[in-house]
Formats: C-alpha cells, structure tokens, sequence
C-alpha cells in the first residue's frame, strides 16, 4: 500500500518523461484522474485512458513531446505531503515560475489549478506545482 499516492504519480510522470516513454501506467483513483484531467487540459499530457493489469484498474497516460523529443513536463513538484499540509487562501497562491507553470490544488469545489482557484475566490490545499 501506498502512502503517498500523489508522490507516486509525479514521480511515475517524471520517470516516464526522463526515460522518453509514450504512455506510462498509473494505478486508477478519483484524485489521480482529476489531477491528470487538469494535466491534460493545461497541454502537459496527451491523453488518458482507462485499462485493466492484472485485475486492477489502471490509468494510461500518454506523454506530450515538443520540439525534438523535449518532454512538456520538465519539472514536478509536490507541495503538501501526508506530514505537513499546506493550505492557502486564494490571495496568498503564488504563481509557479512567475505564471508559466500550474499549481494544482484541492478546494472545497473540487480540484482545479491556481488560476481558477484565484477567479473563484477559493483557497485550499496545494496538492503539487507542474512546470
């Protein structure tokens, strides 16, 4: 079992970059998928797809490449761990390399990035920074 299953997906995206692979296997949960659903719509993942490995549901997430083989994602970051939480209001989210990259956090209307956070007003829970 796992106790960090958001530090388990970092770094599984983050090895999975670094070694050039196409798709990389995370295993299935809510808070991953919402997580990878922002990833993607922010341009760092291609896609996500739903899949089964040995009786257990598993998420294939196909990495995004730019340029010669650059991978999107060059940078992963988790914020709050299970030992030391990390909450902020929404004036006091900072920007992740002034604007370029993506906070991610977990709110009271659900998980959404920095930006949102700051338009609805919402503080929270900063899960991880992705650059």
């Amino acid at each position: 079992m796992l106790t960090d299953p958001i530090s388990d997906l970092l770094v599984r995206l983050r090895n999975g970059a670094q070694r050039r692979h196409e798709t990389v296997a995370v295993p299935a949960s809510k808070l991953k998928r919402a997580i990878l659903e922002i990833l993607k719509r922010e341009g760092y993942v291609d896609g996500i797809e739903d899949g089964m490995r040995d009786g257990h549901p598993i998420l294939d997430v196909r990495l995004r490449y730019v340029g010669e083989g650059q991978p999107m994602i060059t940078g992963l970051e988790r914020i709050s761990k299970p030992g030391r939480r990390v909450y902020v209001g929404s004036n006091d989210i900072a920007k992740v390399r002034n604007g370029i990259g993506v906070s991610i956090l977990s709110t009271s209307k659900g998980i959404m990035t920095d930006q949102e956070s700051r338009k609805n007003k919402l503080g929270g829970e900063i899960l991880c920074s992705v650059w």
